[in-house]
């Protein structure tokens, strides 16, 4: 990383833009993410980088001749850009970290430009910021696995003989991802009910989220090339925060023998804002002990976690206030993003640009730690009290979920926004 780079991720860096420098915002100078947004004047969906209460029209800058991204930000989704490599990304985060510095009065005193270059966010409608080929999720956190397997199997062999070896991950549905604020309908299939024959065709009755991050592929390999885990994380573009909800009644039924299918398919929700590998650098730490050591494939020297902490809230339709249902932290997760992405390009399978890759739930070891309600209420057998009355073991017609996450530094933090969605009900 060069001094250039560094600088923009110097906590003492404020902006001209006031929102920017309050220190609750997720936006500060020093994040700088991005995504596609439109709005009332521009209804073209295009480019943008959040800061304070703002976006960045990154179109409008480089017909500026500010920023040079070979006109790839008037495209509706951001692969275009990424596809241009790290070095173009980290070009174009050092230059708007430059137009944007207390101090630079380039954008800032040019009034024209900059009544066409700043957005409001409460004006702005978000798009899913990249096109999805594939969707990969992975099942990386050791507490989640172990409770799932004491749930469901025998406490005293939680983890399957291959967890520890490996980062299990199956296939999803990139079709059905959707960007925050998209609603999510209760989907139905077959449900095997206790002490059954067979199954019935019905409603999911256990509805449930995942909170996880999921990272965006920024350079893909050959078909037959793996990655290696020491070069993984320079393929990553950069990290958003995901949902991957869950109907656990139609998956316990139909994820013997090739794992989940319907019960995942229905949607995956993710934040709209990108946030890069290179804003987040501050917060690298290490990974939890790996224990027994990785196979070569999957082994990288120094620290390959990040310190975010995440929360869940959970709010029913016609109250105001929500009730926090988890706090728990990135830096848990047991595999790191280098080792999923080395572990599933190893056989030789190719990875494109956009392509994105979920971390699995995430938990810590208390119940107001977990990532699911399958755990939190031990698959509904603890319901969780709400705020304003009431319980919940599973999801409810009209809940809304938000999910929030953000790594705190001195006097700034780098946030995500928000991945929210909200329960309609099953159709007829």
């Amino acid at each position: 990383m060069n001094d250039a780079l560094k600088a923009t991720l110097a906590p003492s860096l404020k902006s001209w833009i006031e929102s920017a420098n309050d220190p609750a915002s997720d936006f500060p100078i020093q994040n700088l993410p991005f995504g596609i947004f439109s709005n009332a004047v521009n209804t073209q969906p295009r480019a943008g980088v959040a800061i304070g209460e703002w976006i960045v029209d990154l179109a409008v800058l480089e017909d500026a001749r500010l920023i040079d991204a070979q006109d790839t930000f008037r495209a509706p989704r951001l692969n275009d850009f990424i596809a241009l490599g790290r070095e173009k990304w980290r070009e174009v985060r050092i230059a708007l970290s430059g137009l944007l510095a207390q101090g630079n009065a380039t954008l800032r005193d040019n009034a024209a430009l900059l009544q066409r270059a700043l957005v409001p966010l409460s004006d702005a409608t978000m798009h899913l910021p990249v096109e999805i080929p594939g969707y990969t999720d992975f099942y990386s956190s050791k507490e989640h696995a172990t409770n799932v397997g004491s749930m469901f199997r025998d406490p005293k062999n939680a983890l399957l003989p291959n967890w520890s070896e490996l980062p299990v991950g199956y296939n999803g549905r990139a079709s059905s991802v959707v960007v925050s604020g998209t609603d999510v309908r209760r989907p139905n299939g077959q449900i095997k009910l206790p002490d059954a024959d067979r199954p019935v065709f019905s409603a999911c009755r256990k509805l449930d989220i995942e909170l996880e991050t999921g990272f965006i592929v920024g350079r893909g390999n050959a078909l037959g090339e793996p990655i290696p885990c020491e070069e993984a994380e320079a393929h990553i573009f950069g990290m958003v925060l995901l949902n991957d909800w869950s109907a656990r009644d139609i998956q316990q039924w139909e994820y013997v023998p090739l794992g989940p299918f319907n019960s995942k398919g229905f949607a995956t929700t993710i934040s709209p804002w990108i946030v890069t590998i290179d804003a987040l650098e501050p917060f690298r730490t290490a990974t939890p002990v790996q224990e027994p050591q990785p196979l070569d494939y999957l082994r990288h020297k120094g620290d390959h976690a990040f310190d975010i902490d995440l929360q869940v809230t959970l709010r029913p339709e016609g109250t105001k206030q929500a009730t926090t249902i988890s706090r728990t932290n990135f830096k848990l997760m047991y595999w790191s993003m280098a080792q999923q992405l080395a572990h599933h390009t190893v056989g030789g399978c190719n990875t494109r640009v956009g392509d994105l890759m979920g971390s699995g739930t995430i938990s810590g070891a208390t119940p107001d730690s977990c990532g699911s309600l399958l755990e939190s209420t031990w698959n509904g057998q603890r319901p969780l009290k709400l705020e304003e009355g009431g319980e919940r073991a599973f999801l409810q017609d009209g809940d809304e979920i938000a999910i929030t996450g953000w790594c705190q530094g001195e006097g700034y933090r780098v946030g995500f926004g928000e991945c929210a969605g909200r329960i309609l009900a099953a159709r007829a």
